[in-house]
This record gives C-alpha cells, structure tokens and sequence, in this order.
C-alpha cells in the first residue's frame, strides 16, 4: 500500500484558499531570493547564498511541540515529554486563528513537493508561510514537484507556518507561551505559531514519516547515507542527533551523497526523504568540509551567519548570534550526489555519539545484541544552540538517535533496525564524534582527520578484519591498530592524564545507561550487552 491509496482527510487543497489575499505558489528560486531582499528578510551574502535571521528562535522548541490527542492515534503514541498532548478542541481553535492571521497577510508564499524520493512511499506536502524565504526553504529541503505533477494537487499533508502570529491568550489554550507546533497525524497538518525557525518544517513532515512509514514495511532513519563510487552495494548509514556529524561525514567526494538526514529502508533498499542538506555551518572551512563549503551559493539559505558588514563574507568562526548557524542548499549541490536519492540496502551502519564525558572509544564494533542495546540508548551530547536553551554539551540519552521526532514507542524503531540488519547481514559501529583525554571542558574534541580515518577504515573493509580488545567496563570492541590514527588515542583511558579520574567518569556513564535502559522492555541478551556493573 502506497501513501497515496491511504484514505485522506480534511488537508485538502481547498483549506488553502485565503480569500482575497496573494498566495505566490511554486516560485522559482529566483524569484523568491527577490521577494525575500525587497521584504528585507535576509541580506545577499557575498557567496551569493542569501543570510536570513530566525529571530528568537535559532533552534527547535521541542518543549513547544504538541500532537493533537484522538483516539485513533492514542494507543499508538509513546506520550510524554517529547510527544505532548493537546486537545482536539485547542487544535482546532489554533489552527483557526492561524487561518485568521494568514488570511490577512497581503501576500503569501506556497510550496507544493514531496517527502520521500521513492515513489511508492512519498508524501505530498503542501507548505503555507508568510515569509518568502521559508518558501524558499521548503523549495530546498523537500523534492520539487513540476508540471503534470501539480495538476490536480492534492497533499497527503499541509504545513500553515504562521511564525509572526501574536496571541496574548495563549494559557486559553493550554500553552505555558505564546508559540506553538501542533500536528494532527490523523489531520495531516501541521500548524507553526510565533517562531522564525525554519528547521520545525522540516522536521514536522520526518516526525509524520517516522508515524506512517512503519505500517508500510519501512524502517524510518535519523541518519545521512551514501555509496562508494565505484561500488554500487557498499552503502553506509550514519546515525546522530544534531551535531554530531552526519552531514559531515558522509559529504565525501569518493562516495556519492543518498541524503545527509532522513531516509527509510524498505526491502527495496534506501530513499532519502528530502531533497537537500541541513548542515551546521559553525567553525565550516574550506578546507575540512569542501563540499559544503562549495554548496554555499546562489539557491543556498544561510540562517543567523553574521556577515563582515563591508564585504558581506560570511564569518562562520562567529557564534554571537547563536551556535546552531545553519545552511540549507539542494541536494545535488554536492557534486556526484545520487539522484533520486535511493540506494540499495548499506553494509555498515555507523552509530555517532558525541561523548562529553570522554570516556567512550573512537570507535567500536558492535555485536547484534550491542547494536539493539546502544540504539535504544541513543547515547550523545545535546550540542551548543540545536536546542533552545543548550548552551553547552549536556549529556543525553535519545532513543534511536532521533527522540524528538519519534511518536510511536522507541522499541518499535529498534526491532525494525534488528530484522534490517539481520536480513542484510550489515556490520554495525560505535563511533565516537566528541571529547578525549577528559570531558567537556578539559579535554579536546576528536580531530576531524581521525574521524574521518576510523570511517574510511570501516568503509574500505579493512577494520572489519583488525584486531580488538574489549572495554573492561562497557565490554565495546576497541581495534589496536587503525591506519592515520596514533594508536595511544584507541583506548580512551589511556588519553586522560589522571586514570583514577577516568575510571571515575566511566563508571558514572555507565550507571546513567543503566538507569536509563530501565525504561524499555528489552531481551535479558539485549541487557547485558550493556556496562558490566
């Protein structure tokens, strides 16, 4: 069963009429990189990538995000924290009141495209806003639908971004204040209240994909992927929060781009859900990241860069507006990049953690039972600015590597991630993005050089054949010997000055995996693949 043979409700085409006012739908880029510089919403970078400020917001609000509570979806939803709840009844008033501010805006700006570069699984998304450059956004992160395609349209899902909406009686509603992103997965909308920041689009119409995907024989994936040039069925993910290096690492000249966020595994293989790149761009060069660097041009959307005020050259070592500065630009910016985005089934799985304490290895090979173990964790670092509120690495567990945008219960996700890699047969790894010699603060972030090595290791076949030992505590494969890496830097203790120290920092780690892994319903097998306290 396709997305489309599934039966439709109230987001239909005709709910985006706005009555006597202008909706641009479809523009060109260049046309909305106009529309954008004469609204004075961003300023044209000297790279020729136009600058745009979020305002407030820089980063998600996850603590504002809200799914509307019905009971076709009830049981399905694993509520809490990330997944909280608002009535049918406030839903509908809010979406109304969207309709009202929208509706006496002079001009607005629609989107029609796709989510999900497979055929048989895509969504069509229909994107409302009243700021040119969030169109422009949409044009870039999602697939571009074109001629008979637009015909007749009928989206699967709609997005109404009323980011400038004002209302004082927020309480009325439920809200502790006055923002908002609701969703209705039986609705198939998606309602942005009082926030600039694009990225809530984007990662609305992955959290429905995360809902639906699964019902349809697909795995559903927070993780970038790509293809060795030469070798069509060497594929490889890459799992990570915000931060962590998944558009990084699999921007790779010798290994064509799949996507560099969301995707999902069928028994056909892989698909990128998008149409373009969201790449953190704080500390970019040229010389570390060159594809990105040189994907940052004319079509390209830089949020909250400052800019020399004389030349208009972007400063990317300048956090003063926020750490999360950003570039979106299409896919096939990156040269070589695979289009459509789809790809056949990968042979590794890398999972990327941000360790803050420093006290995981750089990289691990995981056995059946650790992958199920280590992916149900989700363990990383929230880092600086993906976040309201995250001005510093904080330690944290996200289940699958993508917590925030997962509705139905984590253990749905991982037994999806057992059965793929166990009918494909893929090798699975731990890799280690954040700190050694110490934690945050005292050591010093993995050398992207390393990094990069430890992948290429993993990808060319030759770490699968190295010798290891095991961690005494958390019982993780660490390789003796990785080609471009001092070998001292593969144990992580044996880089912190003080041991006693390390040993300290460990097993504190260790007890928070295991507090956390009380929360899931896991195989005893599972659970011991876990630190051994």
């Amino acid at each position: 069963m396709t997305h489309r043979e599934k039966p439709m409700t109230t987001a239909t085409a005709s709910r985006l009429d706005f009555g006597t006012t202008t909706v641009h739908r479809n523009l060109a880029t260049s046309a909305l990189f106009e529309h954008a510089l004469m609204r004075n919403e961003g300023i044209f970078a000297a790279n020729g990538a136009i600058n745009v400020s979020t305002g407030d917001c820089t980063g998600r609000r996850p603590k504002d995000k809200y799914l509307e509570d019905t009971p076709g979806i009830h049981d399905n939803i694993d509520w809490g924290k990330i997944n909280q709840p608002i009535t049918p009844d406030n839903f509908a008033a809010l979406e109304e009141r969207a309709r009202a501010h929208l509706a006496g805006r002079k001009e607005l700006f629609r989107f029609d495209g796709y989510a999900g570069a497979d055929p048989k699984y895509r969504l069509r998304v229909s994107v409302v806003t009243e700021i040119a450059w969030h169109a422009l956004f949409s044009r870039t992160l999602f697939i571009n639908a074109e001629g008979d395609d637009l015909k007749d349209w009928e989206p699967d899902w709609t997005i109404l971004n009323a980011c400038d909406m004002e209302f004082d009686d927020y309480k009325d509603f439920g809200l502790p204040r006055p923002r908002a992103i609701i969703q209705s997965l039986e609705q198939r909308k998606v309602i942005i209240i009082g926030t600039q920041y694009a990225g809530e689009m984007k990662k609305s119409i992955f959290y429905a994909m995360n809902y639906d995907l699964p019902d349809l024989g697909v795995f559903p994936m927070h993780c970038s992927c790509n293809v060795d040039e030469k070798d069509p069925a060497n594929v490889a993910l890459f799992f990570g929060l915000s931060g962590t290096g998944k558009t990084t690492l699999s921007a790779d000249p010798h290994r064509p781009l799949i996507g560099d966020d969301e995707h999902g595994w069928s028994d056909r293989g892989i698909f990128n859900i998008e149409g373009g790149c969201y790449a953190k761009c704080i500390k970019l060069s040229k010389e570390t990241e060159p594809q990105i660097w040189d994907a940052i041009r004319f079509g390209s959307v830089l949020e909250n860069v400052v800019l020399d005020p004389a030349t208009r050259v972007p400063d990317y070592d300048d956090p003063s507006i926020t750490e999360n500065t950003r570039v979106t630009y299409p896919v096939q910016y990156i040269p070589g990049a695979v289009i459509p985005s789809m790809a056949g089934h990968p042979k590794n799985v890398i999972f990327l953690t941000a360790d803050a304490f420093g006290v995981l290895p750089p990289v691990s090979r995981l056995t059946r039972e650790q992958a199920m173990y280590y992916f149900v964790n989700g363990y990383t670092s929230k880092l600086a600015g993906t976040e309201a509120g995250v001005t510093e690495p904080q330690p944290s567990f996200s289940p699958c590597f993508g917590g925030p945008f997962l509705p139905r219960p984590p253990m749905v996700y991982a037994e999806w991630l057992a059965r793929r890699i166990e009918e494909q047969g893929a090798n699975v790894w731990l890799l280690n993005t954040g700190w050694t010699g110490g934690a945050y603060g005292v050591g010093e972030r993995f050398k992207l050089p390393w990094t990069r090595a430890f992948v290429s290791a993993i990808l060319d076949g030759s770490l699968k054949e190295a010798e290891y030992v095991e961690h005494p505590l958390f019982g993780l494969h660490m390789p003796t010997n990785v080609a471009g890496v001092p070998a001292d830097v593969l144990n992580p203790k044996n880089t912190w000055k003080d041991k006693d120290a390390y040993d300290v920092s460990a097993r504190d780690l260790a007890q928070r995996f295991r507090k956390n892994d009380g929360k899931y319903a896991i195989s005893d097998e599972v659970r011991a693949a876990g630190p051994r306290i």
